[in-house]
């Protein structure tokens, strides 16, 4: 995975985008998907980019391989590696990260987002997950998906203010 998207969990992490690619493709035979070649490129890009990826700009990098990339087939890629929980998206900002654990099942993960640099950083925090489900719950609400996107300055942007 790409140095900016940092996991605060690395008991089951991925760390680079050969070894990313190579768990998904496992989940993939073994839940019996199929990891077409242009989703596994999309899968590539996202795993190799060094900030959470746009769409537009995955579309982009993905005509340099593959002649008949348009925004439906990038879309409907990315449908599926979010479906089977092989990447997250990031709503605030509208951009896609590789999930840092793609083999285990799909889950509940905040995310730190520095608004200046756009290190997404998975928060993998057990304690607030299951305190947001639980008090859901309480309030007699049923929750089925759960996003926590979390923005300011990371600590190197923070240590850094003017940017230098």
């Amino acid at each position: 995975m790409a140095h900016h998207e940092t996991c605060t969990d690395p008991r089951h992490h991925v760390h680079t985008g050969d070894a990313f690619v190579a768990q998904v493709e496992r989940a993939c035979e073994q839940r019996g998907l199929r990891l077409t070649p242009l989703r596994a490129s999309a899968l590539r890009l996202i795993a190799d980019a060094d900030r959470p990826l746009k769409a537009y700009d995955l579309l982009d990098r993905m005509k340099a391989t593959h002649e008949g990339a348009a925004p439906p087939t990038v879309y409907r890629a990315l449908d599926f590696l979010l479906e089977h929980g092989f990447i997250h998206k990031l709503s605030s900002i509208n951009a896609f990260v590789g999930c840092h654990h793609p083999g285990g099942a799909q889950h509940a993960v905040p995310f730190l987002i520095c608004d200046r640099c756009h290190a997404a950083t998975e928060l993998e925090d057990e304690q607030i997950v299951g305190a947001l489900d639980a008090r859901a719950r309480a309030l007699g609400f049923t929750p089925r998906a759960q996003t926590l996107e979390v923005h300011g300055l990371c600590a190197d942007c923070a240590a850094h203010p003017d940017g230098d």
